[in-house]
């Protein structure tokens, strides 16, 4: 009896070289938020993206690619397919339990700066219709209609506001999303100024208006929070370090239950009134605080918004 050959020994493959894990990110999100900006910079990311699926070929999407060696995918679902929607949660769990990365990322705009926005590119709103009333009024109508109807996957998803974001802002936020670690709870520090609103993806709000203002002091009035001179001043300053460390303890305390509570990102929103000294300071501080114990992006919505 012929014996078959054997084929050559060859060493085991290293760990590194297992197949990597498939991930799907999911984006979606209130019509005017910039979908079509994160799709592309995601694209500029390395993944393959595919705009306006229905949700019902998301699955055999994802196993058509993967067979086909592609891992990263990004598909853009939105209220165009308003009907598929009830069945866009459940084929997201078992996509889930069939070891496939999740992550669903839901963009988000005050009805003002959505109302501006159309306004200014003149599209008609997807869910808007002629009937009575004014036009603007009809919009408002149906982004809060559109705001109804993608409530629950609002909810299950990490909430991006871009209300005074540019596209090139938007861009550098999407790759920071990606580039950071998804096997554990990433936090997010913004700093941002009251006067132009409450970021609307904050998770916790922190007011930092009642402290020292280094606007007041010429010589610190042009420079940052990230300027040695004003963090010397805020480091002087006593009911800085009080509230700094009131902030430190209280995310200390409850960062486990957040975790545990199996999120993606935890926002930390710092607010003051211009959004350029304290609130700067305070989210360098703490992101540099928390960055030995948990992945760490920092955000400063106004200064951003200058560069």
């Amino acid at each position: 009896m012929n014996t078959p050959a054997l084929p050559p020994n060859r060493p085991p493959e290293p760990l590194s070289a297992a197949r990597p894990q498939r991930v799907v990110a999911l984006v979606t999100g209130i019509s005017g938020s910039g979908k079509s900006v994160a799709l592309h910079a995601l694209e500029d990311a390395g993944f393959f993206c595919v705009d306006n699926l229905p949700p019902e070929l998301l699955r055999e999407l994802v196993h058509v690619e993967a067979a086909h060696g592609v891992q990263r995918l990004a598909v853009a679902v939105d209220v165009r397919t308003a009907s598929s929607l009830p069945v866009l949660l459940p084929l997201l769990d078992e996509l889930a339990a069939e070891g496939v990365k999740v992550r669903s990322l839901f963009l988000d705009a005050s009805t003002q700066a959505l109302v501006k926005r159309f306004s200014e590119t003149r599209r008609p709103h997807p869910l808007s219709h002629p009937g009575v009333g004014s036009d603007r009024q009809r919009l408002v109508d149906a982004i809060e209609q559109e705001r109804q109807l993608l409530a629950a996957l609002r909810e299950r998803s990490t909430v991006m506001d871009t209300s005074e974001l540019r596209p090139a802002q938007l861009r550098l936020w999407i790759r920071d999303l990606v580039g950071a670690s998804r096997s554990q709870l990433t936090l997010v520090f913004q700093s941002f100024a009251f006067k132009h609103g409450v970021p609307l993806d904050a998770d916790m709000v922190f007011d930092v208006r009642v402290l020292p203002n280094p606007f007041y002091l010429r010589e610190l009035r042009p420079l940052t929070g990230r300027d040695g001179p004003v963090a010397d001043y805020l480091r002087a300053q006593p009911e800085v370090g009080e509230m700094l460390g009131q902030i430190e303890g209280f995310l200390s305390r409850w960062l486990p239950a957040f975790e545990n509570d199996q999120r993606s990102y935890l926002t930390v929103a710092i607010g003051c009134t211009g959004g350029q000294h304290r609130s700067v300071y305070f989210v360098e501080t703490l992101a540099q605080h928390f960055a030995a114990r948990l992945p760490t992006l920092k955000r400063h919505r106004e200064l951003d918004a200058r560069s």
